[in-house]
């Protein structure tokens, strides 16, 4: 069995009956005979019913994410991602600090590169990688040695218990505030990093690319209210010298990808570098009336 799993089965519950799980073998049971296999690739799959409407990355898809993040370019992003977990944002106040073992949940994890950086600081605290697709769960399970990969659709129900999560995050990703705010616990804090207007705006014209819904700020303040009450929010905004190489990352990585087919000669086209606007909002929230 993954070891990283073992260190997370206590928090994860059978999605069929939400009765706890226990390691048997190579897969988890619940006392109800409900079994899950663990893939050989270290992840586990717990989706059950009807196949999900949520459209996953593809292996595809991660795979130019996975080289975009590599090159640094979103490091900024990463950081401001562990500063607002770890508790150290830059006003307000965060909240009471995570565990020393605490568990750390990434909702839409894709490659695990966020909850990565956030383990990397915390180093006695473990991670779960959530994300719908099999291709995130197979990255999910070598993105960090403590990272368990989970695969299931937030929309359905998170497959964990009440109360186990000290932190969770959301980054370029859909979330369930409701679910979200069952597993925290009292003294959670649940992260959200969204696009502004300005991100990748320099590509979106020429590239054809899919742009930010000028509301979805408010729409996130609507969907979190009644959950959670917000206690800290920063914009983290910078250029990025990008080569077409980059850019093509970017396109291939992101919704573009389903929406758009972008021509190799349309990024030809492009300056040889090119400095594109990153810029995201990082919200930090704690459970209402906590």
């Amino acid at each position: 069995m993954h070891s990283a799993l073992t260190t997370v089965t206590g928090a994860l519950a059978c999605p069929e009956c939400q009765a706890g799980l226990l390691a048997s073998n190579r897969s988890l049971r619940c006392a109800r005979g409900h079994s899950f296999d663990i893939a050989k690739q270290g992840y586990i799959t717990l989706l059950t019913g009807a196949s999900t409407k949520m459209t996953g990355d593809t292996a595809a898809m991660l795979d130019a994410r996975a080289a975009f993040q590599g090159g640094g370019h979103f490091a900024p992003i990463a950081e401001a991602t562990v500063a607002a977990v770890a508790g150290d944002g830059l006003s307000g106040d965060p909240g009471a600090p995570v565990p020393p073992s605490g568990l750390i949940l990434e909702i839409g994890a894709g490659t695990g590169y966020y909850l990565g950086r956030v383990l990397d600081a915390l180093p006695h605290a473990r991670g779960i990688a959530l994300d719908v697709a099999k291709p995130a769960g197979r990255r999910g399970a070598r993105a960090h040695p403590r990272a368990a990969a989970v695969v299931a659709d937030a929309w359905r129900g998170l497959p964990l218990r009440d109360n186990t999560v000290d932190a969770a995050l959301s980054v370029f990703a859909p979330r369930n505030p409701g679910e979200v705010a069952r597993a925290l616990t009292t003294h959670g804090r649940f992260v959200v990093v969204t696009p502004t207007g300005r991100h990748l705006a320099e590509l979106i014209e020429p590239l054809g690319m899919v742009s930010v819904d000028p509301d979805k700020q408010d729409r996130l303040t609507a969907t979190m209210s009644g959950h959670f009450e917000l206690c800290e929010r920063g914009t983290v905004d910078y250029p990025m010298k990008l080569s077409r190489t980059d850019i093509a990352h970017v396109v291939a990585m992101g919704p573009s990808a389903h929406h758009a087919s972008t021509a190799a000669a349309e990024i030809a086209a492009l300056p040889e570098t090119m400095e594109v606007t990153a810029s995201v909002v990082v919200s930090t929230y704690r459970l209402a009336g906590a």
